[in-house]
């Protein structure tokens, strides 16, 4: 964000939208991809890759997975809020 959205200079694609993935689509990060891509096993996955990291990070971004958090728990699903009028 700090690089894209509010940089000095916010670089643009041919239809003048940031892309915040434009680092993963430079050729070299691609060919990287394109070599290693066949090496890549069920076996040796987890040598090979930061897939446990990439899985942790994805499930915290939905709140799952979090240090500390009790997940057998019980939850009230029901929980009265006052309602903003704007």
């Amino acid at each position: 964000m700090t690089t894209s959205l509010y940089g000095d200079k916010v670089a643009l694609d041919d239809n003048q939208r940031i892309r915040m993935d434009d680092w993963e689509l430079r050729d070299d990060i691609q060919q990287a991809c394109r070599d290693l891509w066949p090496l890549i096993t069920t076996e040796n996955l987890a040598q090979e890759t930061d897939y446990a990291g990439y899985k942790q990070e994805f499930l915290n971004l939905f709140g799952f997975g979090l240090d500390g958090v009790d997940y057998d728990a019980d939850v009230n699903t029901e929980v009265e809020f006052d309602v903003i009028t704007l």
